[in-house]
């Protein structure tokens, strides 16, 4: 049985900027404790000091922010599924597939071969173990930072 409701609408909260990943985590779990309808919250990383949230109406918003730690407000109206749309595409990771060898063409481990142990595609990001390292150690890195050698 699925938690979608078809009668949900998207509401935008403003809140501190830099503070919407752990206002979303918070809003999430009062949601879940108070057994809020409450159907998603998204942080967009390209949105800074504004989370989208899908209920079922504004009152159940208000009532889920209130009293938060660096959440503003709730602003009026509600977005449409189109105006969110650029946010939840969702950018592939360039073909790189778990147990490829990649070369890390940026940052502090530039010019190092690695072996890619697991592809996070939501977040764009890559965790390899470095080759070269005298010691496996799982990092996570940006799939713009890596260049597949050799596929897996």
């Amino acid at each position: 049985m699925s938690m979608e409701r078809p009668w949900t609408s998207l509401y935008v909260v403003k809140v501190t900027r830099g503070q919407e990943r752990n206002i979303s985590l918070m809003l999430s779990d009062r949601a879940r404790v108070e057994k809020l309808p409450v159907a998603a919250i998204l942080s967009p990383a390209e949105l800074k000091g504004y989370l989208i949230v899908e209920a079922d109406a504004p009152h159940t918003v208000e009532e889920l922010i209130r009293g938060m730690k660096h959440v503003r407000q709730r602003i009026q109206g509600t977005l449409s599924i189109s105006e969110l749309e650029k946010y939840l595409e969702s950018r592939r990771a360039a073909g790189v597939e778990v147990g490829a060898l990649v070369e890390v063409v940026a940052g502090p481990f530039k010019g190092m071969q690695a072996k890619v142990i697991r592809v996070d595609d939501a977040k764009g990001e890559v965790t390899v173990e470095l080759l070269e390292a005298s010691y496996t150690l799982p990092i996570t890195l940006n799939i713009d930072y890596v260049r597949e050698v050799k596929r897996a």
